[in-house]
């Protein structure tokens, strides 16, 4: 991301540039800062759109051969085209030996790296992948907005603010945002646990720890309402399957990493989650030995198996699993 920050700022622009990785929010953000900043009139017949799998190649090429109109530039824009999933033919070669007048853009979720498309961006242009955000910067970020607004926050209760949203940055922006026009409403400008819990949407994942914190206490009907809460919420029971298997498994890194005296930031990296989750899912982990968790993870497994071979309802797999992890 570095270097197409320094590339915005300079003006000096690669002729093919990939943008790609899991921050929805800053690859689509960059996107329209590099769009603009390569040709600013979105209406401009010299900037063209493609999006969705099954393209044309030779269209697209023979509009990048089409010289630009009284403008020094053509753009064209890609997205989620599937051509770095191997899919592509005539572009790989093509983006090797652009025009000067041309510059290409292309902005995909998912890409293989092995593939043509891929290695030939890479030999010629800019690959930017946007990662997940630290905790650090997602607070800064979100102080940010909150300060503008005239409005503070407690470390503590940030800390809580994070573990509502998670780490992606649209719904974190989506949720500040509702967290701000309740307070200019309500005419307070602090924003605490209350108005956290009023506003904000909690991740199913929450829920899930929560079913798992249940059944770590052994509370089975603890557990059991919060699996009819999330049923009620339309979420389907092999999703919440996965998930609670999961969580177990980011469990069972947390015991044997934080034993082996990592830190947390390694523990997070490893557990495929963010410091703050790890504070708080660290507690539940300490309470079972490695061989314990290891043998609840297999147990959601076999159910998740039993489903898909036809042996078991999924919903009754699903308190199957809740009910006998509660017991044991």
């Amino acid at each position: 991301m570095k270097s197409l920050i320094a590339d915005l700022k300079s003006g000096n622009f690669r002729h093919v540039y990939l943008l790609t990785g899991e921050e929805v929010y800053l690859r689509d953000f960059y996107r329209k800062k590099l769009l603009d900043a390569l040709l600013p009139d979105i209406n401009s017949m010299n900037r063209n759109h493609y999006e969705g799998k099954g393209l044309n190649e030779g269209a697209i090429i023979d509009q990048a051969e089409t010289m630009p109109f009284f403008s020094a530039r053509r753009v064209i824009d890609i997205c989620d085209s599937g051509l770095f999933k191997g899919s592509a033919d005539q572009l790989p070669e093509y983006v090797k030996k652009l025009p000067d007048y041309l510059y290409m853009v292309f902005t995909e979720s998912e890409v293989d790296k092995r593939s043509r498309m891929y290695k030939a961006v890479k030999s010629v242009g800019s690959i930017v992948e946007f990662q997940e955000q630290t905790e650090a910067t997602l607070t800064r970020w979100v102080l940010k907005m909150l300060g503008d607004a005239g409005l503070r926050i407690r470390q503590n209760d940030m800390s809580y603010l994070l573990s509502r949203t998670g780490t992606d940055m649209a719904h974190i922006q989506m949720e500040v945002n509702k967290v701000i026009c309740y307070c200019h409403e309500k005419g307070q400008n602090v924003v605490d646990v209350g108005v956290l819990n009023e506003v904000t949407t909690e991740r199913v994942e929450n829920r899930i720890f929560d079913m798992v914190a249940a059944v770590t206490s052994h509370n089975k009907q603890l557990a059991l309402d919060l699996y009819a809460d999330l049923l009620t919420l339309k979420e389907p029971p092999m999703r919440i399957l996965f998930l609670i298997g999961r969580q177990f498994q980011q469990l069972l890194v947390i015991n044997e990493m934080s034993a082996a005296g990592h830190s947390p930031s390694e523990v997070a990296s490893a557990a495929g989650m963010p410091p703050f989750a790890v504070r708080k899912n660290l507690p539940v982990a300490r309470k079972y030995t490695p061989e314990g968790l290891r043998q609840r993870i297999a147990y959601c497994v076999s159910q998740e198996e039993a489903v898909k071979t036809g042996a078991m309802n999924d919903q009754l797999a699903v308190e199957l699993v809740l009910v006998r992890l509660s017991t044991t």
